[in-house]
C-alpha cells in the first residue's frame, strides 16, 4: 500500500541516504554521537523526514522491528480505519508532530462530537520512557522540561486580579522534596518576584520559572510557622517515590473503632525497570502496603487526585494487592485492538487480557476508595475498573479526565550509510482499548464519583489533614455509611479555618508538563 503514497524523490531520498527502521530496543539515556564517516551528511530536514515516514508507516501501513525480519504488515493505530491515506512528505505538514495532529482528527466521538483521540504525541528526547519505564527522572529529562520534583496551583483571590500559588505535591527523593517542600506550602516569591495575578504575562513568567527552568529561588508561607522559608532550589536526577503520603486514620463507626489507612500516588512508574529489577516505586509502595497489612485496616484510601497514569504493570500491581482472594486467577481487564491486529494476535506477539495472580495481597477490606479529580487519568482509572468486578469501589472527589486507551511505546530511530542507529523519537500513539471482567469501560468523557461523594480540592490544606473535603467524605462514609453533602458552588463551601478560607485552583490556568496516559512496556518486547 505504501509504494503508492510517496514520489519517486522522496522514495529516492529515503532509499539514497540512509535504511529506516523501529527499534524495540532498550531506552536510550542519551541521544547517540553522529558517527564520522563517508557518505552524505544526514540533516535535520532528513531526520524529520524520516520520521514522518517511519511514525506513518507504524500507525497506518505496518511496523517492523530495525530490518532484522520481514514486517508483519499491521497498522497499529487503533482509530487506523477512521485515517483517509495521507502522504507524510505533504508540505501542509511541517513536521511530524503536524502530521500526528492531522491524524488524531478523523475518529470522531458521537458523544462529544470531538475527536477521540487527544491523547497521542511524540517524545523527541526519549527520556520519558525512562521516567515510567525505570522509575528514575534523569538530568535530560529534567532539562528538557524543566521540572525540579514538585507542582503548584495558581488560586485567585476573591473579588481581585490577584493570585496566589500553593505547592499541590513533590516527590521526596526529587530536589524540591529533599528541600521539605510540601503540599500546603504557599509560595510568596518566585525569583525575588512576589506580586502574582491572573494576566497570561505573569503566569507564564511564575510556569517557566517553576517549571521550565534549572534552578529558581522561592520564597514560602509554611503553614504553623512564623518566619517565611526561601530555598534555592537546582535540578538534579533522582529515584522517582510515587507515594506522596501515607497514615492510618481510626475512625469509630456505628460498629466501633473501625482503621483506615490512606496514601497518595502521584504517578505509576513501573515497579520493575528494563533489567527486572524492583525500582524505587516497587519500593515505597510494598513499605506502605506492608504497614497497612500489619495494622489490620478494613479500609482502603488511595489519592490519585493527581495522577495522570504511567505503566500498566504498576496498576496491575496495585490492584493485586489490593483484590480480595476471590479474584485470585480471575480476569483483570481485556484489550481490545484494531481489526488488523485483533485478526492476527498471535502473529503479532499481543495479549487477549490480563489475570490477576495466583495469590492476591492478602488484604480483608470492607471498601476501597479512591480520590478521584479531573486530574485522574488513564493507569489510575485502570487500577480502579479493574477492581469494580470483585470489590466495593468507591469513589470520592470529582469525574476523573477519562482515557480508557493506551499505548505500545514504539523507539523509532534512522540508521545511516554506515549503518548506525540514529535515535529520532518515541511514539505514543493510542494502541489498544481495556475493559474490566464485566465488559465496563469506554469512559472517555470520564468516570464519575459516587452519588453524593462530591469534594473540592482545596490546594492550601496539607496532606492528610482531615480538614481537606475529600478525606472528610471518606471518613464520614465509613463512620455513618453516607456521604457528606457538598455543594458545588465553590464560595459555599469554602468556608474559614484557623489559616484562612480554604483555596480551589484556577481551572485551566495553564497546564502542568504531565503525562496522562497508560503505557504497555512489556508489548514494546513482545511485538514483532
Amino acid at each position: 500500500m505504501y509504494r503508492e503514497l510517496f514520489t519517486t524523490g522522496a522514495k529516492a531520498m529515503l532509499a539514497g541516504v540512509f535504511c529506516a527502521g523501529v527499534l524495540m530496543s532498550c531506552h536510550k539515556d542519551h541521544n547517540p554521537a553522529p558517527d564520522p564517516g563517508t557518505g552524505p551528511v544526514i540533516t535535520d530536514a532528513m531526520k524529520e523526514d524520516s520520521l514522518r515516514y517511519l511514525m506513518y508507516q507504524i500507525m497506518q501501513v505496518t511496523y517492523g522491528d530495525g530490518g532484522r525480519n520481514a514486517s508483519t504488515g499491521l497498522p497499529t493505530y487503533y482509530w487506523n480505519k477512521s485515517v483517509p491515506v495521507l502522504n507524510p512528505f505533504d508540505k501542509q505538514f511541517a513536521n511530524a508532530d503536524s502530521l500526528l495532529e492531522q491524524m488524531k482528527r478523523y475518529a470522531i466521538n458521537p458523544t462529544t462530537g470531538r475527536p477521540f483521540d487527544r491523547y497521542s504525541f511524540l517524545d523527541r528526547d526519549g527520556t520519558l520512557t525512562n521516567k515510567l519505564m525505570n522509575g528514575v527522572s534523569s538530568q535530560a529529562y529534567i532539562a528538557a522540561t524543566g521540572s525540579l520534583g514538585l507542582d503548584y496551583a495558581p488560586v485567585l483571590v476573591p473579588n481581585t486580579n490577584k493570585v496566589r500559588l500553593f505547592v499541590l505535591y513533590a516527590d521526596k527523593n526529587s530536589p524540591a522534596g529533599q528541600a521539605g517542600v510540601t503540599r500546603g506550602w504557599e509560595i510568596t516569591s518566585v525569583n525575588g518576584t512576589t506580586d502574582f495575578n491572573a494576566t497570561s504575562a505573569s503566569l507564564d513568567f511564575v510556569y517557566n520559572a517553576i517549571l521550565k527552568s534549572s534552578s529558581v529561588t522561592l520564597t514560602f508561607k509554611v503553614p504553623n510557622v512564623n518566619d517565611p522559608v526561601t530555598r534555592t532550589i537546582n535540578t538534579a536526577g533522582y529515584n522517582i517515590n510515587p507515594v506522596l503520603f501515607d497514615t492510618i486514620y481510626t475512625v469509630i463507626s456505628n460498629h466501633g473503632p473501625v482503621k483506615v489507612g490512606y496514601f497518595g500516588l502521584y504517578t505509576f512508574a513501573s515497579v520493575f525497570n528494563e533489567k527486572g529489577q524492583p525500582t524505587a516505586t516497587k519500593i515505597a509502595l510494598d513499605q506502605t502496603l506492608g504497614k497497612f497489612a500489619s495494622q489490620g485496616i478494613r479500609n482502603l484510601v488511595v489519592d490519585l487526585r493527581y495522577n495522570g497514569g504511567g505503566a500498566t504493570t504498576t496498576a496491575e500491581y496495585l490492584d493485586s494487592a489490593i483484590a480480595p482472594a476471590s479474584a485470585a486467577g480471575k480476569v483483570m481487564y481485556k484489550y481490545k485492538y484494531n481489526e488488523a491486529l485483533t485478526q492476527n494476535l498471535n502473529a503479532a506477539g499481543l495479549a487477549s487480557q490480563v489475570n490477576f495472580p495466583a495469590n492476591t495481597g492478602g488484604f480483608t477490606l470492607d471498601n476501597v476508595f479512591f480520590i478521584v479529580s479531573r486530574g485522574t487519568a488513564s493507569a489510575s482509572e485502570l487500577t480502579l475498573n479493574n477492581l469494580k468486578p470483585y470489590m466495593n469501589v468507591r469513589l470520592v472527589g470529582d469525574t476523573t479526565y477519562g482515557k480508557p486507551v493506551g499505548f505500545i511505546d514504539f523507539n523509532i530511530s534512522m540508521y545511516d550509510n554506515t549503518h548506525q542507529p540514529k535515535y529520532l523519537a518515541d511514539l505514543y500513539a493510542i494502541n489498544f482499548e481495556t475493559m474490566n471482567a464485566k465488559g465496563e469501560g469506554g469512559y472517555f468523557t470520564g468516570i464519575g464519583e459516587d452519588f453524593g461523594a462530591f469534594a473540592h480540592d482545596f490546594v492550601n490544606v496539607p496532606w492528610g489533614d482531615t480538614t481537606d473535603q475529600n478525606i472528610k467524605q471518606v471518613l464520614n462514609y465509613v463512620r455513618t455509611g453516607a456521604y457528606l453533602s457538598i455543594p458545588r458552588n465553590a464560595r459555599l463551601a469554602a468556608v474559614p479555618t484557623s489559616g484562612g478560607s480554604l483555596q480551589i485552583p484556577i481551572q485551566n490556568s495553564h497546564p502542568a508538563p504531565n503525562f496522562n496516559g497508560m503505557v504497555d512496556f512489556r508489548m514494546r518486547q513482545k511485538i514483532r
